[in-house]
């Protein structure tokens, strides 16, 4: 069993959330955007949406879904970050929407599971 550094970890399942994302047709418009509000894995577009999508990665689910850490305070957080993106890069759509996307790494196999919608 591979022991993971924990950025290492979550750069892994970074970049599977965007190679899934590719699959499924979304259009990758930023990754790891940082502002003093918060912190954006990634953004995409779906169709007509700009997309606010956290990843979490885990090796196990011994504390838990991974999207469970997807607290109201990251949510907050999120919410403030994807403002000021917009904000920021002038992007007008007339929809937005927050997902995760919760990976599990076991045995050098993952399991994807996309929550579309969690606030």
């Amino acid at each position: 069993m591979k022991i993971y550094i924990k950025k290492e970890l979550g750069n892994m399942g970074e970049q599977i959330a965007e190679q899934y994302l590719k699959r499924k047709n979304y259009k990758i418009v930023g990754r790891n955007f940082y502002c003093r509000q918060g912190e954006i894995d990634i953004i995409a577009k779906d169709k007509k949406e700009i997309v606010f999508i956290e990843v979490k990665t885990r090796t196990n689910d011994k504390f838990g879904r991974p999207s469970e850490a997807v607290n109201t305070i990251k949510q907050r957080n999120m919410y403030k970050a994807a403002q000021y993106f917009l904000f920021k890069s002038k992007l007008q759509y007339s929809y937005v929407r927050f997902d995760v996307i919760e990976i599990l790494l076991k045995d050098g196999k993952f399991n994807i599971n996309h929550i579309k919608q969690i606030m």
